[in-house]
């Protein structure tokens, strides 16, 4: 009964999100508050509605419901429990509940935190996400119901894919929709202010937030499922430049230009048309993701569906809003008034040319991850654009950006010293030289490693200089330091800790160029040397879990002929879906890994094995934590909850007169 009151509140869900993408629009063109005021209390029904289906969903899994065909396909009455909750995403049905339960929960949250936003511009706001909500409600009840029943249901199921069977799906998912769908926000505001003409100070404040927070979320979703791919594959990388992997790239380059072009906006409210374009590209860019996920117009590790009809509704789907908000700009750019003029050599003109930097990297990956699918869909001609490609364009255009970060935070508004900044940043730019020279005689190695981690290091420390210069200048006291740095505001700590870790992260890739691979064969009681370690493979253990049997291979890792730890590699093999998975064996040892992977086990106990070493592979991810912790400092600032709409209504608040 529970599944059928699920598909009942989505099609009431459908119904609210119809009436609140018209009603408030209507109350804000008639400036009728009591029309507008209808769009927050709908958004939050709306979202108590998905989230009771998606709820509905989850208990049809958990419970192993093999009348729903949703079930029956992506789950086993033998999964563990955390793979039945997480097995609802796991699919193209449930993966698109959570796609619109993430809508709607943004929608939730500016009806009830953007209290003191405009009435017009958050009903504006609230109808325009009930749009993009309304389409994908549609969408699923069409063309991927997950409440589809079986006219006679099975014993058992067809168990979940042996890939996404890994606590990595429990995190990865939710995050990168948190950061995918959330950019939905950031458009809605965006076509929010092209409708009632808006596009100020207000506009830029109150979509910051959302962009941030949808930035965090998105850094966080691409670093765990680069992780997850990294351990789950068995292929000992953590980036291949596959086309779904790029579909969540495009949407984070577009963020991280318009997070930069909102605090100019904020600042000194130029760059309007700019900062309204990227928010409507980077929402764009996500359904384009969207659209390549789920059209079945390409074949990846990533994508669920190949039904054409699912493709062609949402290329509909594209058009209507990409092709819609872009026609609206073309119409409302022409009248936008010029904001406040910089010298180039500015902050607001650094910032100008991240972005130019930011999006020219953006068209590259969007060029060679479109380019092959074009190009077959014309022609026929199947071509492959890997690797080589992007790394010869992309890392070119990128490079630059790490140069030019600490300039950007160290110059003024309006007119800065490119000469003065650069002395301040001498010492940074020197530690990067030694750093190289050091290194270079060091470790040698591949000069592009060397140059790139030299790079990584002057970010790193001149990400700081600024908070150094503010708290330090001038040689005061530690009790002077201290109340600095309590009046500094919060964002500037959160600006140089997401810059660092972007640097630190620069250093983790750079270090791989000094990894080694070894692909052996390697039988019970024989050793292999790996970088600075000694492994030797022990013996085959055969184990069973809850739905699937292993073939562990216990290797001991040694440095110097002591034992440092073990490892157990592992082969798998899920007898319901007759598929075998690989489960490789890490030691993480300081920021290095050694990272081993077994196939093909003997009769005799030997294994095909391959073997990494992979130094200060560990700071990859350790930099995209540290990029997420400088967001949520920035977030957290007093300014970016605090609303100039209120302060605005408390300064123009008429004072008590005295008494006469």
């Amino acid at each position: 009964m529970i599944v059928e009151t699920g598909h009942y509140a989505l099609v009431l869900a459908l119904a609210l999100a119809l009436v609140n993408s018209v009603v408030p629009v209507w109350g804000s063109v008639a400036r009728d508050q009591r029309l507008m005021a209808v769009a927050p209390p709908v958004a939050l029904i709306g979202f108590g509605l998905v989230a009771y289906a998606y709820f509905a969903l989850t208990m049809a899994h958990v419970v192993s419901d093999f009348s729903l065909v949703n079930v029956v396909e992506n789950s086993h009455s033998a999964k563990p429990l955390i793979y039945k909750i997480t097995g609802v995403w796991g699919n193209h049905e449930g993966s698109m509940l959570l796609w619109v339960l993430v809508l709607s929960l943004f929608a939730a949250a500016v009806a009830l935190f953007s209290r003191s936003m405009p009435e017009d511009m958050r009903a504006n706001v609230l109808a325009v996400q009930s749009w993009i909500a309304a389409a994908f409600i549609l969408f699923i009840l069409l063309t991927s119901n997950p409440f589809a029943r079986l006219a006679g249901a099975p014993v058992e199921g067809n168990d979940l894919n042996p890939l996404l069977q890994d606590p990595g799906l429990a995190i990865h998912p939710p995050l990168l929709y948190l950061g995918y769908v959330g950019l939905s926000i950031t458009y809605s505001f965006a076509a929010a202010a092209l409708i009632s003409g808006r596009i100020d100070a207000v506009f830029a404040r109150f979509v910051r937030p959302w962009t941030l927070i949808a930035w965090i979320s998105l850094t966080l979703g691409i670093a765990m499922g680069s992780y997850w791919a990294y351990y789950t594959l068995g292929w000992g990388g953590f980036w291949f430049w596959d086309p779904v992997e790029n579909a969540s790239l495009m949407p984070w380059l577009a963020a991280t230009a318009l997070l930069h072009c909102t605090a100019v906006m904020e600042k000194r409210e130029a760059l309007k048309i700019w900062t309204i374009f990227l928010a409507i590209l980077a929402f764009s860019l996500s359904l384009v993701g969207t659209f390549l996920v789920r059209s079945g117009v390409l074949t990846s590790v990533h994508a669920f569906a190949s039904d054409p009809t699912r493709g062609v509704f949402i290329l509909l789907i594209l058009v209507i809003f990409i092709g819609g908000s872009f026609a609206l700009f073309a119409l409302r750019a022409g009248g936008l008034q010029q904001g406040g003029l910089f010298a180039p050599v500015s902050r607001e003109g650094a910032i100008v040319l991240n972005n130019l930097l930011l999006t020219t990297c953006c068209a590259t990956v969007f060029t060679g991850t479109l380019y092959p699918l074009a190009l077959e869909a014309v022609t026929g001609e199947k071509i492959s654009v890997g690797p080589p490609f992007f790394n010869l364009t992309f890392v070119p255009l990128f490079i630059p950006l790490f140069i030019l970060m600490p300039f950007g935070q160290l110059l003024p508004w309006k007119r800065g010293d490119l000469a003065g900044v650069a002395q301040r940043l001498a010492v940074a730019f020197g530690a990067g030289l030694v750093f190289m020279a050091v290194l270079a005689a060091w470790r040698g190695g591949p000069a592009v490693s060397v140059i790139l981690s030299g790079v990584a290091v002057y970010v790193i420390l001149g990400s700081f200089v600024d908070l150094v210069r503010r708290l330090f200048g001038g040689g005061v006291s530690a009790d002077m330091v201290s109340q600095r740095a309590r009046g500094l505001p919060r964002h500037a700590f959160g600006t140089a800790f997401a810059h660092a870790g972007l640097g630190i992260t620069l250093l983790g890739l750079a270090a791989t160029g000094w990894g080694a691979e070894k692909i052996t064969a390697l039988k019970p009681g024989e050793a292999v040397e790996i970088g600075p370690y000694e492994l030797t493979f022990e013996s085959v253990v055969p184990r069973n879990g809850p739905n699937y049997s292993e073939l562990a291979g216990r290797t001991v890792i040694r440095s110097k002929g002591a034992v440092v730890t073990t490892i157990d590699p592992a082969t798998r093999f899920y007898p319901t879906r007759r598929m075998n998975r690989s489960e490789a064996g890490i030691a993480t040892l300081g920021l290095g890994q050694v990272y081993m992977s077994i196939a093909d086990v003997a009769a005799n106990g030997a294994v095909n094995a391959r073997i990494f070493w992979k130094p200060l592979v560990a700071l990859i991810w350790i930099g995209a934590l540290i990029m997420a912790f400088g967001g949520c400092l920035s977030l957290s600032d007093l300014s970016f909850r605090i609303g100039i709409a209120r302060r605005a209504r408390k300064a123009q608040a008429p004072r008590p007169q005295p008494a006469e």
